[in-house]
């Protein structure tokens, strides 16, 4: 060892060098991206195998499998589900419908029959009055062929007389109506005249003659009679009862 500083120190000497060869920083970074791309890839190949081995992702797709086909029982379920809810839906509108029709028929049938019922007592009036017109077998000359009264709601009492005046072709008649009214008032008898001026009677050969009485308070009454007057002669009488 001494030797060989001493032979520096006597001689002329370099130190030794060493020439290597060295690549680019480009060529350098490729390399290491493709190093740390293959330790990656070994890394990843390592971890899926990892899990193969394990059996995670088998389990992992075979849950997903049962959760993808309960999405679809459940999907198939809500769409009958609203299949069932539209045919309720549409049968409870047709009901209501219907329900709707028949109670619209039912009122329509309801008013023919009672326009009907109306017709019908119209007809029957009609035909009582006509039958009243009718003179009477050996009977000639002015009479009382009807004679009506009924008491309203609101305490009076309305009343109608027909008139009639039998023969062919006979003078027109001018007269009074004289109408009296009787009943019972307090237990006792009672009775009244229809008040103010008599209602004219003016016919040829028929004519009606109605209005209406102020019934007094607690009277109940229970006939009603009228005569037609010829100034102070009787042509025709006839009485009720109520």
């Amino acid at each position: 060892m001494r030797f060989r500083l001493l032979r520096r120190r006597l001689t002329i000497s370099a130190p030794r060098m060493a020439v290597r060869s060295a690549l680019p920083w480009p060529f350098r970074w490729a390399v290491l991206a493709i190093v740390m791309g293959f330790c990656a890839a070994i890394g990843l190949w390592a971890f899926e195998f990892g899990k193969d081995i394990a059996g995670l992702e088998k389990g992992s797709k075979d849950q997903l499998m049962r959760l993808h086909a309960q999405v679809i029982e459940l999907q198939t379920e809500l769409a009958t589900v609203k299949t069932e809810r539209d045919q309720a839906q549409s049968v409870a509108n047709t009901a209501g419908t219907l329900v709707t029709t028949e109670r619209t028929t039912q009122e329509q049938v309801a008013g023919h029959v009672k326009q009907l019922e109306m017709e019908n007592q119209s007809l029957r009036d009609d035909l009582g009055f006509f039958e009243k017109l009718i003179p009477a077998s050996g009977v000639d000359g002015l009479a009382i062929r009807g004679l009506h009264a009924e008491l309203q709601g609101d305490g009076r009492l309305k009343w109608q007389v027909l008139v009639i005046q039998s023969g062919k072709n006979p003078p027109e008649f001018n007269g009074r109506l004289e109408l009296t009214f009787s009943g019972v008032l307090d237990g006792k008898p009672w009775s009244a005249a229809l008040p103010g001026e008599l209602p004219a009677v003016k016919v040829r050969q028929y004519g009606r003659i109605g209005g209406a009485f102020e019934v007094p308070a607690h009277v109940q009454v229970k006939g009603f009679s009228a005569k037609v007057m010829d100034g102070a002669t009787v042509k025709a009488t006839q009485s009720i009862k109520l």
